[in-house]
């Protein structure tokens, strides 16, 4: 007993060891008592039950709505719910359409090494100067950078000679700049006044894809809307109307109701090939009514003149063109930056046809036009 005692201590605890015994089982209770409240019921009770959640949507206002959150209005009509369903509806088409054009678009892009800004030209003096901008223009639309030994006249489908007279305009028709025998040939003619005849004549005649774009034409072919773009493969010679033209601007969200069709009268020439299927054009003639300038300028920056094999346009002198302001020397000299852009994206000029009046910018000039039909090939 003795031993046993000297192992382990008295036989009862004393007052402070029972009183450390007693502190946890109180701190429990009292914990208990006063975060028990608190629990979840099914924590309580052992009742399973389910658990609300909050979801925080980070999408913009249009996606949280399809997702059910609260941003509708309460009492929102049902005519109102369906129209908003439509709305969404077709903003998701618009979506996938434009994703199509601009992949195809940019797929054609991805193979053009041309320059993507326009490069401002210095002056032609040392300050600027009317007389100066105006001679270094003339000198550079009026001679010819490429002399071609063979070529295409208006209204003519087998290559010749270079006529003895002047024509409104000429194609080269060197073998290595014409599109090959058992290759598809594609043709665009912008125009509103019907002085693209001869040209349609001539790419329909040497077996080619056309498509003719005049917002004025009262029909379009195929029995499409008039703004819609539908390619005729395989029906070379034929060609297809559209009612469209060119826009230069950077493209804007467009909504429509209804499905078909781009559901606009005015695209970029990269939006138009992308649509038709079309990764080159081979002849295109552009008579854009003193908008060339910001067309030119807007084929420069986007690289589509890489896919533009032979290019028959007339610029007006007559005024400033759409979009194109500043003083007299000013609008000298962006054109001419702009028909440094041209040459920069590969094309030379092929031949140069001057029109009536002598009226630059508004100022009678003895030297100059007042418009000229420019032939283009492109050498890049």
């Amino acid at each position: 007993m003795r031993s046993c005692a000297r192992r382990c201590g008295r036989g009862s605890l004393p007052l402070s060891g029972i009183l450390l015994l007693l502190i946890p089982p109180f701190l429990l209770a009292l914990q208990l008592l006063v975060v028990g409240p608190r629990l979840p019921r099914d924590t309580r009770t052992g009742v399973e039950e389910e658990v609300a959640f909050s979801v925080i949507s980070i999408e913009q206002d249009r996606n949280s709505r399809q997702r059910g959150s609260p941003s509708r209005r309460p009492g929102l009509e049902e005519e109102e719910q369906e129209e908003e369903e439509e709305q969404v509806e077709v903003e998701d088409g618009e979506r996938r359409e434009l994703a199509r054009a601009y992949e195809d678009e940019n797929e054609m892009h991805s193979r053009q090494m041309g320059p993507r800004t326009l490069e401002v030209q210095p002056w032609a003096a040392d300050e600027p100067s009317f007389t100066a901008e105006l001679d270094r223009i003339i000198t550079y639309i009026t001679r010819p950078q490429l002399n071609c030994s063979r070529v295409l006249s208006p209204g003519q489908t087998r290559a010749s000679l270079p006529p003895a007279d002047s024509p409104c305009w000429l194609l080269c028709a060197e073998d290595w700049l014409l599109p090959a025998a058992d290759r598809p040939c594609v043709a665009y003619s912008f125009s509103m006044d019907g002085l693209d005849a001869d040209f349609l004549k001539t790419v329909s005649g040497l077996g080619c894809e056309v498509h003719s774009f005049d917002p004025s034409s009262s029909s379009a072919s195929g029995g499409h809307l008039g703004n819609s773009l539908a390619s005729n493969h395989g029906d070379g010679g034929v060609v297809r109307r559209h009612k469209m033209w060119l826009e230069w601007r950077a493209p804007r969200k467009r909504r429509k109701k209804t499905r078909g069709g781009l559901g606009s009268v005015s695209q970029t020439l990269a939006d138009i090939m992308a649509s038709l299927g079309h990764h080159t054009v081979h002849f295109l003639y552009a008579d854009l009514l003193s908008a060339e300038w910001r067309v030119f300028q807007n084929w420069i920056e986007s690289g589509t003149l890489q896919s533009v094999h032979h290019l028959v346009a007339q610029v007006h002198l007559q005024w400033a063109g759409f979009e194109v302001g500043g003083t007299n020397e000013e609008v000298l000299h962006y054109w001419f930056s702009v028909l440094q852009g041209l040459q920069a994206s590969g094309l030379k000029l092929v031949h140069s046809s001057a029109g009536e009046g002598h009226s630059v910018l508004k100022q009678t000039v003895a030297k100059g036009h007042s418009s000229y039909i420019l032939s283009w090939a492109n050498t890049g």
